[in-house]
């Protein structure tokens, strides 16, 4: 056979990176800067139900969008997954993420538990990183330090996180974020040496 009949080499699908942590963790933070780092990956901005907190910008933190749209998505499989969380809805459309992949790109999503299980059973080759906090007592200090939440509220997500990381051991990879820095670099160096095997 010669080289103008042989067939086009196919095209990598890009690896499926999931990013999860209980709310205070750090996960943003070092998702950031994975960003910062890293050339050609896609960050899979979700869609949420709940109201922007902060600086939060619609279509680079979330897609805000209403209750009703959300629940008229999950009746059409508009999500690949999603999950109610803290009396909100969360999700990440379905269509985005396989474009994404189809075309070879990597894409970093950063969802919670309930999201990753429903990915895995789609995508099982997927990534999966745990983002640990030092302690659960330094977990309450962040989320007080943010000033976001009520006392009520910060009580609630404590609970959560508490099951959240009962789940770590579900995930491939577990990074500890005690001190940001090093925690950053073994992200970096982990998410690179996947993109570096599926080159």
């Amino acid at each position: 056979m010669n080289a103008t009949s042989a067939d086009p080499p196919k095209r990598r699908k890009g690896n499926l990176f999931i990013v999860s942590a209980p709310s205070g963790a750090g996960k943003t933070t070092l998702c950031r800067a994975l960003l910062d780092h890293v050339d050609d990956i896609y960050y899979s901005v979700s869609h949420t139900t709940r109201q922007p907190r902060g600086r939060e910008r619609d279509g680079v933190d979330y897609f805000f969008i209403p209750r009703q749209e959300f629940l008229r998505g999950i009746e059409t499989g508009r999500w690949a997954e999603w999950a109610e969380v803290h009396d909100y809805f969360y999700g990440t459309a379905r269509d985005i993420l396989e474009t994404e992949l189809n075309r070879g790109r990597d894409v970093l999503l950063d969802i919670d538990v309930q999201g990753m299980a429903q990915l895995v059973r789609q995508y099982p080759e997927s990534i999966t990183i745990f983002i640990m906090p030092p302690s659960m007592s330094a977990l309450r200090e962040r989320m007080e330090a943010r000033g976001t939440d009520t006392a009520a509220v910060i009580e609630k997500r404590l609970a959560n996180a508490e099951a959240e990381i009962a789940a770590r051991d579900r995930y491939r990879h577990i990074i500890v974020n005690d001190r940001l820095p090093e925690a950053i670099r073994t992200l970096i160096d982990l998410v690179d040496g996947y993109r570096r095997s599926n080159a």
